[in-house]
């Protein structure tokens, strides 16, 4: 009996150790900055202090200035085609949010709307801009709204895509309520693998087929760069504040366009931003997931024109 419980017993260490193991070899070890800089910069990157965090950017183009402001894990890359055919009437200015892409974490981990809010703020008295068009997808969306509330003569005209603001326990990606679990979000931070970042891009993109190597290769790499996954976490593990009461405020003529097959804010979101803002048009892009820009850049490029150009 005794022998029998030995035997047990060492299976058991066995098992664990092979589980810590097996956890040892998937951890994804961070990228280091210069690694990460390197690789995804190009001739328009740009760096600038922002309270003591160094601030990826690119600022391009002549004419009237429009600010592009990326979700959550993405980076200023996701406006790459829009930029292409913007600056050809705009100067169009983007950056990585404190917490992604190349900008990397802030140092006390504050990632609330207030947060960004100022940073965009200071960002912008930096480039000595105070009249700009500004668009957000996501996150940024909801930056871009909560902003445009508290700078009502700055933004001249507001384009939302997909944006998030209007809160639902049941909506909540799978990744963010992830990150939310104790222990879990431990790993969480340890071990990303690529599969697991294809799968995320395949939830929001629609035509899958176009969630490419290359564009998994990129959101893999700027997650794992150095900080980038901390933050994440703390982002998703921040206390939610409902801000939607401010967007009565928005005077600014508003477009709205959102992707029909959106699995992470889904379209019926859509309505609750029509009923509060008071100058708003509403463009749902058919065959369409959370990334319009990214996704079907020329599709939603060519409405953003149309509205920019109304008089």
């Amino acid at each position: 009996m005794i022998l029998k419980k030995k035997h047990l017993f060492i299976s058991l260490l066995s098992c664990i150790g092979l589980v810590f193991m097996g956890i040892g070899m998937s951890i994804t070890p961070d990228l280091p900055k210069e690694y990460i800089e390197k690789k995804y910069t190009n001739n328009a990157s740009k760096f600038i202090w922002v309270d003591n965090l160094r601030v990826h950017y690119r600022d391009e183009g002549k004419g009237m200035p429009i600010v592009l402001i990326h979700g959550t894990s993405s980076s200023l890359h996701t406006w790459e085609e829009w930029t292409k055919i913007l600056t050809q009437s705009y100067r169009v200015i983007s950056m990585d949010l404190p917490g992604f892409g190349l900008t990397g974490p802030n140092t006390d981990h504050n990632y609330s709307m207030e947060y960004y809010a100022d940073f965009l703020d200071k960002f912008l008295n930096k480039l000595d801009i105070d009249s700009i068009y500004l668009a957000g997808n996501s996150l940024g969306g909801q930056i871009s709204w909560y902003y445009t509330s508290h700078h009502l003569d700055q933004i001249k005209k507001l384009v939302l895509l997909d944006p998030a603001g209007f809160y639902n326990s049941k909506e909540i990606p799978f990744v963010f309520k992830l990150a939310r679990i104790p222990l879990i979000n431990k790993l969480f931070g340890k071990i990303t693998p690529k599969f697991f970042i294809e799968k995320n891009l395949k939830e929001v993109y629609h035509d899958t087929e176009k969630v490419t190597d290359d564009l998994i290769e990129r959101y893999h790499d700027l997650a794992l760069r150095v900080g980038n996954r901390t933050a994440f976490i703390k982002k998703a593990n921040q206390p939610i504040k409902d801000h939607t009461m401010r967007l009565k405020l928005i005077k600014s003529p508003t477009l709205i366009l959102w992707g029909r097959n959106d699995h992470w804010i889904p379209v019926t979101n859509a309505t609750k931003f029509l009923r509060k803002l008071p100058n708003v048009q509403l463009k749902i892009m058919e065959q369409t997931g959370h990334i319009p820009m990214e996704e079907r850049p020329l599709e939603s490029v060519t409405h953003t024109l149309k509205f920019l150009s109304l008089r």
